[in-house]
């Protein structure tokens, strides 16, 4: 089967329009027939980024796997709150699934004072579909190339600038997390994209980044920025030269942007275990694990609890970082 794909403009005025409330749970002869019509994966930003990318590709592995369409829809907004309000409130019969991220799962609800979903209440894990790795990158003008020499440059400079693409983003969080880790102070300049925040670190308005590799690697083979480190707990395969930060002189430290897939909480658990392995499967195909790698991802999958324990645990670090920080969406 073909994965039809459609995007939604969702403006402001429509963020309290969801699905009225979940429906009962569905019938045995309905989960014996699982899927019997087109399943939706709601993705939580715009059309044409990473995350949308993934669905797409996987999409189409199990729409072909399961015999069905599957219909990817963006809603956007929010830092993802808006697209996973509405799967929170959908009818848990296993046709309406959420593309989640690390940033709306596990660093939200420690952004927001008040957010219309519970990550952890909300939504029945299905699987762990990826994690994406990020940089440390310097402007070359930095007299450092290893992590320890970051460091002692920092404690040596302190006040030195690093740039994000935005308040409260994972280029952000881990920045922070870093200047508690490794007892440093830098100074916080925000972006509106990871592009912009790309572009004045070349041009030297800033001095370092924690930036998600697929955007930061071409710049780093052209010359334009020095990679010190990968911030996975263990080296990735899209930059086995490269140590971790942990390696390099923080123990401990990890920065991963993850993917996940879920569907309202109440969905049957026989549903839930077909997707499982419907996701899973898709994973373990060479083709969709070379067009992956290709983006930038590693590929994870498992059972689903391993998706809820990396949800559980996700949250509270970056709660206290979050914390710590001061940082506030609201």
């Amino acid at each position: 089967m073909h994965c039809i794909f459609k995007t939604l403009s969702l403006p402001v005025a429509l963020l309290l329009l969801t699905p009225l409330a979940h429906a009962a749970d569905a019938t045995p002869a309905e989960i014996a027939a699982y899927p019997s019509k087109p399943v939706r994966i709601i993705v939580p930003y715009p059309a044409g980024g990473s995350t949308d990318v993934l669905a797409r590709v996987l999409g189409q592995k199990i729409g072909e796997e399961m015999g069905q369409p599957v219909v990817v829809e963006n809603r956007p907004g929010a830092s993802g709150n808006i697209g996973a309000s509405y799967v929170a409130k959908s009818p848990a019969d296993g046709y309406t699934l959420f593309l989640g991220t690390s940033t709306a799962l596990a660093a939200n609800p420690g952004l927001y004072k008040t957010l219309p979903y519970d990550p952890q209440k909300d939504f029945a894990p299905i699987i762990l579909a990826t994690t994406l790795a990020s940089l440390v990158v310097v402007n070359p003008s930095v007299p450092v190339k290893t992590m320890q020499e970051l460091g002692a440059y920092l404690k040596a400079h302190p006040g030195t600038s690093y740039a994000s693409s935005g308040n409260g983003t994972p280029a952000h969080l881990g920045g922070e997390l870093y200047k508690k880790m490794a007892g440093v102070q830098m100074n916080h300049v925000p972006y509106k994209g990871g592009a912009p925040a790309l572009t004045d670190l070349i041009g030297g308005q800033t001095s370092l980044m924690f930036a998600i590799l697929p955007e930061a690697m071409p710049f780093v083979k052209e010359g334009k920025l020095r990679a010190l480190a990968v911030t996975t707990a263990r080296p990735t395969s899209n930059a086995p030269q490269l140590p971790t930060v942990a390696e390099a002189g923080v123990p401990g430290y990890e920065l991963i942007g993850w993917y996940a897939f879920l569907a309202p909480r109440a969905t049957p658990q026989p549903i839930v275990a077909r997707l499982n392995k419907a996701f899973d499967d898709a994973l373990q195909d060479k083709a969709v694990r070379e067009r992956l790698t290709s983006l930038g991802f590693d590929v994870a999958g498992g059972p689903p609890e391993r998706l809820a324990s990396t949800i559980r645990s996700e949250t509270k670090k970056w709660k206290q970082v979050i914390d710590e920080a001061h940082i506030s969406l609201d």
